[in-house]
């Protein structure tokens, strides 16, 4: 196989991300999402165990 055939798995400037990085960015906005969504389920239930029953 010749260079010009081989994939290319660099990451330099206007280079297409490798599979991992994608991966690694997916993984960390999904992390931020979840613990987003976990501070307002918390500050929910922290309300609904302050009101009177």
């Amino acid at each position: 196989m010749s260079e010009e055939s081989a994939p290319q798995h660099t990451t330099g400037a206007g280079q297409p991300k490798g599979l991992l990085q994608q991966m690694e960015e997916l993984m960390a906005a999904l992390n931020a999402d979840l613990s987003a969504l976990d501070a307002d389920l918390q500050s929910t239930g922290a309300q609904r165990q302050d009101e009177p029953g």
